[in-house]
């Protein structure tokens, strides 16, 4: 066997691959006596059919299976030796007319290489880094939800600003019957409206589909049919009132600060407003190291002067998936791939270079804190190590969950070194100031 490589360019080569007969042979040799042994073939006893009538009937498959085995062998130990970059994998060149009776047999593998790059972090930025916390009106919004979900619902009467009605939409021609519960100011249209307030328990009110509330989906909803109706959908409505309730919010006290927080951690409004301010920046945290990486990972691809082998991996994916891409198909696929590929690039020689890995325990210590967190929306504030290992076990026998879990620890020792190394700039925002500036 004789492999040798020509680079087209700096991206691309081909490897081409001699295969001799006595590379093949003996193995098919090999097989095709074992084939004798056992082959069933009527007029012959079994172990005497003619070697002649075996190779006829088999030969050509079993030679065609061994030169692909060895051309899979080969390639890879080829590329390991040579310690070749590449992206994708090995793409055979088209042969419509291989002659599987010859002796010796010739392939052709087009490879995409990765490109030579530099990166370097301590030269690039400032990079902004948002602290971001929460204003005034975001902490009103959050004591009152607080209140509200200590509080208590009181029956009333009549319908009135602020209340929550229960009661059952009806149109027959659209077949539509459902109980639905809401509150007055989901109303969306000011005729709706009038219509509801000062209506009682018991009265059928009449109301239009037509902006009766803020989008299809709510108004899906409340009436029990497809978004799809919901969206041309302009009737009538009978609404049948059930019930009539006043979300009465639960005072400002220390029964309620106990309830909310930690027993005794809050004694008066101001520290309930503290505490919310200082909750909401650990929550604000995730979403700053996010924007952050995100705006590192532009900065790197901008900076870095690389190319990809464009045509040889718009080659590659139509060959990927279960179905065959149209050239044009991936084409489109690699524009919106070409970005990702680039960082996966970048990551991995920062990782080299700075001997980033992600060890076994690192997942571990993430599945814990994913289970934690989950224990905790459920009240249970500190879940049991003992109880931990056989839900972690279970966790890292999902292949699918190992690699989000690993994806998650390599971006934060990427995070690590960013903050490390890359000029940062900090600055303070309110969330509404964030969400103006990311996406204004």
């Amino acid at each position: 066997m004789n492999i040798t490589r020509e680079d087209k360019d700096q991206l691309n080569s081909v490897v081409k691959i001699n295969i001799e007969k006595n590379d093949y042979s003996p193995k098919v040799e090999k097989i095709l006596k074992d084939y004798r042994k056992t082959a069933n073939i009527p007029g012959f006893r079994k172990g005497m059919v003619p070697m002649g009538m075996i190779k006829k009937q088999y030969g050509q498959a079993v030679r065609v299976d061994e030169v692909n085995k060895i051309l899979e062998d080969s390639l890879t130990k080829y590329l390991t030796e040579e310690n070749l970059d590449i992206l994708g994998n090995p793409l055979p060149k088209a042969q419509d007319n291989i002659d599987w009776e010859a002796d010796d047999l010739v392939f052709e593998f087009e490879l995409g290489l990765a490109p030579k790059f530099e990166v370097t972090l301590d030269d690039a930025g400032p990079v902004t880094y948002y602290n971001i916390s929460a204003d005034e009106e975001m902490i009103d919004n959050q004591l009152k939800t607080i209140q509200r979900q200590y509080g208590k619902l009181v029956t009333q009467d009549e319908v009135k600003e602020g209340f929550t009605v229960l009661g059952t939409f009806h149109n027959e021609e659209e077949g539509i019957e459902n109980e639905a519960t809401f509150k007055v100011e989901d109303i969306d249209g000011k005729t709706n409206k009038k219509e509801l307030l000062g209506a009682k328990v018991g009265d059928q009110v009449t109301l239009k589909s037509n902006k009766l509330f803020k989008d299809d989906e709510t108004l899906a909803r409340h009436l029990g049919i497809q978004e799809e109706k919901a969206k041309d959908l302009k009737v009538e409505l009978s609404f049948t009132i059930k019930e009539i309730n006043e979300q009465v919010l639960a005072e400002l006290n220390q029964e309620l600060f106990d309830k909310a927080f930690e027993k005794g951690e809050v004694t008066s409004e101001k520290e309930a407003r503290e505490k919310i301010a200082e909750q909401s920046k650990d929550t604000f945290k995730q979403q700053g190291d996010q924007q952050f990486f995100n705006d590192v990972t532009e900065h790197l691809i901008e900076k870095a002067d690389m190319e990809l082998p464009a045509e040889f991996l718009t080659k590659w994916l139509q060959t990927q998936g279960e179905k065959a891409m149209t050239p044009e198909e991936a084409i489109a696929e690699y524009g919106k791939s070409e970005k990702g590929i680039k960082y996966q690039l970048i990551e991995a020689k920062l990782a080299k270079e700075n001997d980033i890995k992600v060890e076994v325990e690192d997942v571990k210590e993430v599945a814990k804190e994913k289970i934690r967190m989950q224990m905790r929306q459920f009240g249970q504030m500190d879940f049991p190590e003992d109880q931990m290992d056989g839900i972690v076990q279970n966790l890292m026998s999902n292949q699918e969950q190992v690699r989000q879990f690993s994806e998650e620890v390599m971006v934060q020792k990427l995070l690590q070194l960013y903050k490390e190394k890359m000029k940062v700039e900090e600055k303070d925002v309110t969330y509404k100031e964030f969400v103006d500036t990311i996406y204004k």
